[in-house]
């Protein structure tokens, strides 16, 4: 051992020494093993790396008394492990150094993460290593497609880059690049990868799409990307066969803007005329700057009227001063719309009939909007007209109510009367319901005038009863959007209680389309009608496809026929057997059958001989104001034979 200690790198003698008194220390008299490990310099000079296995003789004090060992040069295996251990340490730096994020998967969990994977992502290494996977840092969505990846790079197949959206550990979404390729850990199959976050890149591609697609001063959409949305709009009013409407606006002398305050000026002068613009239109339609002053507004789904209450607001936001540059300017628009299919079925006509609109509304004066269509500007005017008249003249008590009899055939004598609304319109005159009905149902007006018939009409006739009169049933017709909404029932019952009619002198008259649209629940509604004691009557009945199964389940107590029928009675023979079919139905069901529209002497006696039992219509009496019906109720006299 000594000699071979002089061979020994200064330190190794030593301390193979000490681990053979150690060793010969806890085996006293018996024999002992170890393994040392040194370093023995050559007479070439080279330092050997040994491995030493010795068998020792040890006293019964516990003192090494003889050493048998067996030396073997490990030179070449330890230089082999120091240099797997040198290309480890550079493996380690070069990924912790990377800008990029690496990982290692097997069996849908991370088993390597380098330091910069796991700081985008907010977690901690012991975190992810071999608890969590590229599952459960991605949005749900994605999962199946990046299970079969996984699955691709475990089975050997190259794989290729891909995006996915990654979800961090505060739950924030941000886009990255994957690649994955086939690897090998602890000997089984493995995939290694790298992710890149593309955030910077996503956010160029998004700049660069806003400057092909917006425009650079007010935000908006430009041409082109108004062009793109207009054609999928085109397209889906032509599968749905709806309507869409294109206003081209521009601004009245703004070159005295730019040649008298400045550009600059005129600039945030457009601005504020985009913002403004923008509160005046839904979340479906697009607004767009085509250029210099001139924006376009697209509008899904329009008709022209509404297209013209848009154009309203669009006035009305720019009445008010823009204070720009420190000037408060004043600057009005000037509108022109198309409607499409009739001005045109595709984009640039469409633009092309809505700029031409404009200019007819700059030379009419500026500040206004037309349409392409000079009818439908008369059109739309009558109707916008006929819209604020409606909503002043709810207000102003403009409405009121005429009164018609129906008459019992055998008796001759006024058992009722019909209540029918009329617009006493200051500026037309007295405005019959066909001209006015249609514009409160596409105004959302209907129920407030129709709920405002049903008392007036109750409240009437109980002064009538409270006069002396003869009590008479009021019938009221109900259109479908009232029958319908809310409450309904409720409305009827407060309108009885706040007149103090009782619910037997009240019928409430429903089309047989109303009546037969939505049969369980209507079915339901007339039922709690019936039960509070209301007549039920079916009018216009014949027009529609009434079903006579669910007929004689409905509390119905009257069917009405139709006027289109009694009109002809005395010259066409199929207008006769319907009328007559349709009192045999009435008998049949046990209902009361009442004809109107009855105009002469001949009508009446055909329904007589028909066995009608109830009639209205010109031939009595017209729709009478309350004084004058009371007046020809008492020269008629209920019992009249007439």
């Amino acid at each position: 051992m000594e000699l071979v200690g002089r061979h020994m790198l200064p330190g190794d003698y030593e301390g193979v020494l000490a681990r053979i008194a150690e060793v010969a220390a806890g085996r006293p008299g018996q024999r002992a093993s170890l393994v040392v490990h040194y370093r023995l310099v050559g007479a070439d000079g080279r330092t050997r790396h040994c491995h030493d296995s010795m068998m020792l003789e040890v006293d019964a004090e516990g003192r090494p008394l003889v050493a048998f060992g067996v030396v073997v040069d490990v030179s070449e295996q330890v230089l082999a492990e120091a240099a797997m251990h040198e290309r480890e340490a550079q493996f380690r730096s070069t990924m912790e150094a990377a800008q990029v994020g690496i990982f290692v998967l097997q069996d849908g969990l991370f088993r390597y993460v380098n330091p910069y994977l796991v700081g985008i992502f907010g977690y901690a290494e012991e975190e992810l290593i071999d608890r969590l996977g590229p599952l459960d840092l991605i949005v749900p969505e994605q999962r199946d497609m990046v299970r079969e990846q996984m699955r691709q790079r475990e089975a050997g197949a190259p794989g290729k880059p891909y995006e996915l959206t990654a979800v961090r550990k505060d739950g924030s979404e941000f886009p990255v690049m994957i690649l994955g390729s086939p690897a090998s850990y602890d000997g089984r199959p493995a995939s290694v990868g790298t992710l890149l976050d593309i955030t910077a890149q996503k956010d160029a591609e998004r700049r660069a799409r806003e400057l092909a697609d917006f425009d650079p001063l007010t935000g908006l959409p430009n041409r082109r990307l108004l062009s793109d949305r207009f054609t999928q709009l085109l397209a889906a009013a032509e599968r749905d066969g709806s309507e869409l409407a294109l206003i081209f606006l521009d601004l009245d002398h703004f070159k005295r803007v730019n040649d008298s305050l400045g550009h600059s000026v005129g600039d945030e002068l457009l601005c504020a005329v985009a913002q403004r613009l923008s509160t005046v239109v839904r979340k479906v339609d697009t607004l767009a700057r085509l250029g210099g002053d001139e924006f376009i507004i697209a509008l899904p789904g329009i008709r022209a009227s509404a297209a013209a209450e848009v154009a309203c607001r669009l006035l009305d936001v720019c009445a008010a001063p823009f204070a720009v540059g420190g000037h408060d300017l004043t600057i009005t628009p000037s509108l022109g719309i198309s409607l499409y299919p009739v001005d045109g079925k595709d984009f640039e006509a469409l633009l092309r009939n809505a700029d031409a609109a404009m200019y007819k509304a700059k030379e009419a004066g500026r500040n206004a909007f037309r349409f392409y269509s000079s009818e439908m500007n008369v059109a739309t005017l009558k109707h916008l007209l006929m819209e604020s008249g409606l909503r002043r003249g709810l207000g102003a008590r403009e409405f009121i109510l005429h009164y018609q009899p129906l008459v019992h055939v055998e008796s001759g004598g006024i058992i009722g009367v019909e209540a029918l609304i009329r617009w006493q319109n200051p500026e037309i005159g007295l405005v019959p319901p066909d001209q006015f009905i249609h514009v409160a149902e596409d105004i959302g007006l209907i129920n407030p005038i129709g709920d405002w018939v049903l008392r007036e009409a109750c409240r009437q006739v109980r002064a009538w009863q409270d006069a002396g009169l003869p009590p008479l049933i009021v019938a009221v017709n109900v259109s479908p959007i009232q029958f319908r909404q809310p409450g309904f029932v409720d409305t009827v019952a407060n309108a009885l209680a706040a007149s103090g009619l009782e619910a037997r002198f009240l019928e409430l008259e429903l089309t047989e389309r109303t009546v037969m649209q939505d049969a369980e629940q209507t079915l339901s509604t007339l039922s709690a009608l019936n039960n509070m004691g209301v007549e039920l009557a079916v009018d216009d009945f014949g027009t529609g496809y009434s079903s006579l199964a669910y007929l004689k389940r409905f509390p119905v107590g009257k069917l009405k026929i139709d006027r289109s029928f009694v009109r002809d009675l005395e010259v066409d023979p199929d207008d006769r057997a319907i009328a007559s079919t349709i009192l045999s139905m009435g008998r049949g069901l046990r209902l009361k059958v009442l004809a109107e529209g009855v105009e002469t002497k001949e009508q009446y006696a055909i329904l007589r001989s028909m066995g009608c039992e109830l009639v209205q219509g010109y031939h009595f009496s017209r729709p009478l104001p309350p004084e004058q019906f009371v007046a020809f109720l008492r020269k008629y006299g209920l019992a009249n034979k007439g």
